[in-house]
Formats: structure tokens, C-alpha cells, sequence
């Protein structure tokens, strides 16, 4: 019984985990250009912000899912998502026993809902040399840009890590679910360590690499590709604009006279 609930919880965690690693596919989203993605993403969060009622929150979080379908990314979202799941009921919670209405508590837990959504919206179909050109189109210093992206690449990858490592352990007898809270705590050290010996593995994989392509050499270094904005990018990006304006405007004048 115990080992069947280890491998339902480590094959979930597998399951999560592997939803924030980016997956090339062929669909009208991934086929724009990173910064009109970035600029849906900009204004699903300010709609999310400027959106008062469980029918206008509610309305932005249909554009995320409308979306996700489009790029077809629809079921890695969800797996995304459900960790986000667990602080909006968390927010509701707290604000209905600090006193806050429900319908506002109502409120704030969809709207966290759709900005994480329209996050993970431009995360799930960017790949990670895309956000590298796009950090780089807005100036942003090199090592900020390196960090960022190397970030992006290697945390799916350490999560992964970390559940195959939990999987190995239990295998081995390790039970986590036992004891006390400190108990618990312990019991998590087999696996935290072999997590760390791994991390310092990659790190210094990494800084070879580094080292041997000359990293730093070239204060400013040049790219392989540039970001080229397309007529369809112009064009998905103007309407998308127009439709934010109506959508402030019905969120911020027609709505609260009605």
C-alpha cells in the first residue's frame, strides 16, 4: 500500500515537472515572433489586473485557455497550472478568514489564476534561445541575460532530477510520508544531497563549456539569428492591441456603470 502511494506521488511529480520543459511545435502561436508572444503575455496580465468581477476574471482566463488550445499546448498547461491551483485556493481561503467578501476573494484567486496562466502561456511556447534574443533586444546586460535563461533551462531539468532521485530512494526503503515534521525533514537529506552533488555536476559542466566557447571575451557578442518581425506579427500584434483597448474600456468605464 505504502509503495503503491510512493509511486503515485512520484509519478505525479514526474508529470508536473515535465510540463515546464519547452516542446518545439508547429502552431500559430509558436509561429509568431517571441516579442509579439511577450506582448500577448503583457496584456493578459494587465486585463487580469484591471479585471473587478468573477465575470471579467473569468473572461480573461477563457483567452489564456482559448489560447493554449490554439498553440496546442492546452494539456502541458494544466500540469503547469496545478501547482497554481493550490495557492488560489490558499488565497481564497485566507481572505475569507481575514473578513474580505467572498465574490472579492472569489476574485483575487482567478485573477492569480489567469496572470500565472498568461505567464506560462509565453514560457510554454518560447524556447529558451528565443528568450535569449528577446532579453538581448531590450538591452539587458549579458550575465543578467545568461543567468535568466540558464535558470529557464536547467530548473525543469533539476526537478526532474529530483524525482528521479526520490523515485531511486524509495526503491531503496526510504519512506517520507513517516514520522513527525522534523522526521520528515530527515528523511528528505538522502535526497536533497545526491540533488546538490548533481547541481555542482552540471555547474561546472557548464562553466567548461563557458570556458572553452570564451565566454566574457566580447563585451558585446553577436548573435546567429536576429529577430525579424513578420507582417503577420505586425498585424496579430495591432489587433491585439485594439482588443486590449476595448477591453479597458469596457473593464474600466462601461462595467462599473452597469
Amino acid at each position: 500500500m505504502v509503495g503503491q502511494q510512493c509511486f503515485e506521488v512520484v509519478a505525479g511529480m514526474q508529470w508536473v515537472s515535465s510540463g515546464f520543459i519547452f516542446r518545439h511545435m508547429e502552431s500559430p502561436v509558436h509561429s509568431l515572433d517571441p516579442r509579439t508572444r511577450l506582448l500577448f503575455a503583457v496584456e493578459l496580465f494587465v486585463l487580469a489586473l484591471v479585471a473587478d468581477s468573477p465575470l471579467e476574471v473569468s473572461i480573461v482566463s477563457i483567452v489564456v485557455v482559448s489560447l493554449a488550445i490554439v498553440a496546442k499546448i492546452a494539456k502541458r498547461l494544466v500540469r503547469t497550472m496545478s501547482f497554481t491551483a493550490g495557492f488560489a485556493v490558499m488565497i481564497l481561503v485566507i481572505n475569507m478568514l481575514v473578513g474580505q467578501p467572498l465574490v472579492y476573494s472569489i476574485v483575487l484567486a482567478i485573477r492569480f489564476i489567469a496572470i500565472v496562466g498568461g505567464t506560462s502561456l509565453f514560457f510554454l511556447t518560447t524556447s529558451p534561445d528565443e528568450l535569449e534574443y528577446v532579453m538581448k533586444w531590450f538591452r539587458l546586460p549579458q550575465d543578467m541575460v545568461f543567468a535568466f535563461v540558464t535558470a529557464v533551462r536547467f530548473v525543469p531539468v533539476l526537478m526532474l532530477d529530483a524525482t528521479q532521485i526520490m523515485d531511486a530512494q524509495k526503491s531503496r526503503g526510504l519512506e517520507m510520508q513517516k514520522g513527525n515534521f522534523i522526521k520528515r525533514i530527515r528523511n528528505f537529506i538522502p535526497v536533497l544531497v545526491p540533488l546538490v552533488v548533481t547541481a555542482v555536476i552540471r555547474s561546472g559542466e557548464l562553466a567548461e563549456a563557458m570556458e572553452s566557447r570564451a565566454y566574457g571575451a566580447v563585451k558585446k557578442p553577436s548573435s546567429l539569428y536576429a529577430l525579424r518581425m513578420r507582417k503577420r506579427d505586425w498585424a496579430t500584434g495591432a489587433i491585439s492591441v485594439m482588443l486590449l483597448v476595448v477591453s479597458l474600456y469596457y473593464f474600466l468605464v462601461i462595467a462599473p456603470i452597469g
